[in-house]
């Protein structure tokens, strides 16, 4: 094995220091210590096979949803091409996708074939690599639901093939291993007709023109959604559109897209997402619900501090709230966008406040309303 790049013969292209800005859709960013475009995928396990695995690798798909620090990337960038881009149909409504098969085009090929339920990837602006990685999804549908298998080199050269039950699929994310390069993958949908297919990836791609700044210089939609909310609400309501950091902006169109206006670095862009994130933190309240009457009350108030001086050190706007006769009005003043739950013993463990706030409407942290009744049985 061998740390000298260098040294390693391939039959596709290897870059020493190759600019990375041109390759990925904010157009910033640094350069690669080495960029691999593998002619195959026996090339890509040979390279792999004798590459030392103390060298980093990053695989690189179409760029649409990456920021490059300025300082570049260390070790081996790897970018699959055209030879890894097939799109066949087999029987059974499966789709037999290379890595770098664009999202419109598995889409279409689906349409053809009469297959339906991948509409949802004419969407997605990347490649079906960064699809399996991160569990890629839009318009209420994800990779892990068609997703049947996929191929991946592993970082000493070996090729295996991962069902999808061995991915630890969430919300975009994935437990691929560490260092594992995505070359293929089967999907499966439902049959279909291509002309209502068709009509749904035309709504698909029509509804995105109109949300999403599309012509621009960006990397996608950038924040998870938290549960039950939506990202570019909380960005929005923060106040946050159109937030500028050097030559990066918040969309006016879309507040969980960032842009690239034309002179941002890679900084920019890394530092506005995370002057965002403080915004959001200063907007977002939470309750503190601590005291109570239990014999465990003492407890209850310390470790309710403890939590309340936690999340304002993360930036959170806190409210403390002494549990009481009127602690509905309390809460109801306060208007957190969530209740943490300090409290301890009778009511707080036994269903009598998760009723009360499920009631109310407010999200609250801990066990819910069934679990604390059947579960807790403290006087």
């Amino acid at each position: 094995m061998s740390k000298d790049v260098s040294l390693l013969q391939v039959r596709g292209r290897l870059t020493e220091d190759a600019r990375l800005a041109p390759l990925v859709w904010f157009k910033a960013g640094g350069t690669a210590d080495w960029l691999f475009e593998p002619a195959d995928v026996d090339d890509l396990r040979a390279f792999l096979a004798e590459l030392d695995p103390a060298v980093p690798i990053m695989p690189l798909g179409l760029g649409s949803n990456l920021i490059v620090r300025d300082g570049g990337v260390p070790g081996v960038t790897i970018r699959l091409g055209k030879p890894f881009a097939k799109i066949e149909a087999e029987g059974d409504h499966t789709l037999n996708c290379g890595a770098a098969a664009h999202g419109v085009l598995i889409a279409s090929k689906a349409r053809d074939n009469g297959i339906a339920g991948l509409e949802f990837l004419r969407g997605i602006p990347g490649t079906l690599g960064g699809f399996v990685r991160m569990n890629g999804g839009a318009y209420g549908r994800e990779t892990a639901d068609v997703l049947v298998e996929c191929d991946v080199v592993l970082c000493d050269g070996s090729l295996a093939t991962l069902p999808i039950s061995e991915l630890g699929y969430t919300y975009r994310h994935s437990q691929l291993p560490e260092g594992a390069v995505v070359v293929g993958a089967r999907l499966k949908g439902e049959p279909g007709d291509p002309e209502q297919i068709g009509a749904e990836m035309e709504r698909i791609a029509q509804a995105r023109e109109e949300s999403q700044p599309v012509r621009t210089k960006t990397g996608g939609s950038t924040f998870k959604n938290p549960p039950d909310e939506k990202a570019w609400q909380l960005v929005d309501a923060a106040g946050c559109r159109g937030m500028m950091r050097g030559g990066a902006q918040v969309s006016e169109k879309h507040t969980n897209f960032l842009i690239n206006t034309g002179t941002a670095t890679s900084a920019d862009i890394e530092q506005l997402g995370e002057d965002v994130r403080a915004k959001v933190r200063e907007k977002s309240g939470v309750a503190v619900l601590m005291g109570g009457w239990a014999n465990e009350r003492p407890v209850s108030l310390m470790s309710g501090e403890g939590v309340a001086k936690a999340l304002e050190a993360r930036g959170h706007k806190v409210t403390r709230i002494d549990m009481d006769r009127q602690v509905a009005a309390r809460i109801a003043e306060a208007k957190p966008d969530i209740v943490f739950n300090a409290l301890h013993g009778v009511p707080g463990e036994d269903g009598t406040v998760q009723g009360m706030l499920d009631l109310m409407g407010v999200p609250y942290t801990h066990s819910g309303l069934a679990t604390s009744v059947i579960a807790i049985d403290k006087q």
